[in-house]
């Protein structure tokens, strides 16, 4: 069980600074060597590998529909398409340690870059085969940068992590958005074809490759001190927080993966339908950015946790069930509610931990146990759509998955710390 916090949570002014933490990075080796003159190349790779985190997961779905018509894909089979990427999320994860300990992280994120710009393109070719491989390939590239990228912005730019974190953000939702709503433009502008409106995103992986080259030829190599956390495995507090991470991410990969899907059956035409979850995205920046604020300023973190879940909830409800008339209405919502699930979920990693490095721990867990388990909602859309032809039954996916997280939100939004202990080894 938790163990009850002094006084509640110190506000973290902003509470993201504290996100960006390398479990492996001992505090004195945060400096590194002066690197001034690739100060700003070093911040537009950044961005732009950032850009590249969300489009290989978000191009899918506005096109889903012609791939599984394409490619003879049964509902079932079009939910385990949407699934992959996710699954691969948590389990790659894991390995960017390893590799950046072997390689550094710089070179590691080139590598990884190529590798996705592979999967991508891999997506386009060899039927159904390539489909799946492709997704697979670049969903494990997503998480293994998506762990290194944050040990970067702390260990380089150590004064400025907190705002580097909000275009980090910015930067994610960015590229979500864009490809949810261009794919389709794309695809009718190359000839009318869903392959190239999917491989097309290949070529902002190359151009990231390209700026990212000579921070791989300038890279650390290993530097890594490692520490050793016990008990977190043991610790229900720990569950609380990975299980709501889980649950969150569940609705926002169904969300990406399905919403065109069934925005698409209730009359929008593709193009429609991707830009209204190109519009939901962007609105997430808003309180992305703001809800972890707001949430540190009480004693805990449970009511901001049931209203973002709410507005989640009835933005979903309202997507799926309400007139059309009112959908951009109802997307908005959905934008709000989902920006603060997600930055609330990562705020409780820090709220969570008494130090950087069980906090590195606790993300490690939280994200790859949670990006798992995530990627079981839109495997059940998909296969509950297979079962009874419709949208309507979804409902009730909503509704379980959001009823888990409000209540696992609501342990793991208690002020207490994780009981663990941490040393070095």
């Amino acid at each position: 069980m938790g163990q009850d916090l002094p006084t509640k949570p110190t506000p973290h002014g902003p509470v993201l600074d504290e996100l960006l933490i390398d479990a492996e990075v001992d505090d004195a080796e945060l400096q590194p060597p002066a690197r001034q003159p690739s100060a700003w190349l070093l911040l537009l790779g950044l961005v732009l590998v950032a850009l590249n985190l969300r489009p290989a997961l978000s191009s899918m779905a506005p096109v889903l529909g012609d791939v599984s018509r394409s490619l003879g894909l049964s509902g079932s089979q079009a939910g385990l398409l949407t699934t992959l990427p996710v699954l691969c999320l948590g389990l790659f994860a894991p390995l960017a340690p390893l590799l950046a300990r072997r390689f550094g992280s710089e070179r590691v994120i080139l590598g990884v870059l190529l590798c996705l710009a592979g999967g991508i393109a891999l997506r386009s070719n060899l039927g159904s085969f390539g489909i799946f491989a492709g997704s697979l390939i670049a969903g494990a590239s997503i998480g293994v940068i998506g762990v290194l990228l944050p040990g970067i912005v702390k260990r380089d730019f150590p004064s400025h992590a907190g705002s580097l974190m909000g275009v980090y953000t910015m930067a994610l939702c960015l590229g979500a958005a864009l490809a949810a709503g261009a794919t389709v433009p794309l695809g009718h502008h190359f000839g009318d074809d869903w392959r190239l409106g999917l491989g097309v995103w290949l070529v902002p992986a190359l151009l990231a490759a390209l700026i990212w080259l000579p921070q791989a030829r300038q890279g650390h190599g290993a530097h890594h001190a490692a520490f050793q956390v016990r008990g977190l495995w043991c610790d229900r507090l720990a569950w609380q927080v990975t299980l709501y991470m889980g649950l969150q991410s569940s609705l926002a990969y169904i969300v990406f993966g399905w919403l065109p899907s069934i925005l698409i059956g209730r009359g929008l035409s593709p193009v429609e339908a991707g830009l209204v979850l190109s519009g939901s995205v962007i609105v997430q920046l808003l309180s992305a950015l703001t809800a972890p604020m707001l949430a540190t300023r009480g004693k805990d973190q449970r009511l901001a946790i049931v209203i973002v879940m709410l507005l989640t909830l009835v933005g979903l409800f309202g997507c799926l069930y309400a007139p059309l008339g009112g959908l951009w209405g109802w997307a908005v919502v959905l934008g709000i509610g989902q920006g603060g699930t997600f930055a609330l979920a990562l705020t409780l990693i820090v709220l969570r931990s008494r130090d950087a490095h069980v906090a590195a721990h606790l993300s490690s867990m939280a994200q790859g146990v949670g990006y798992t388990l995530a990627s079981a909602g839109p495997f059940a859309v998909g296969l509950v759509h297979d079962l009874s032809g419709g949208w309507n039954a979804v409902g009730w996916i909503f509704a379980v998955i959001g009823t888990g997280a409000i209540g696992f939100g609501l342990l793991a939004g208690r002020a207490r710390y994780v009981r663990v202990s941490s040393e070095r080894i």
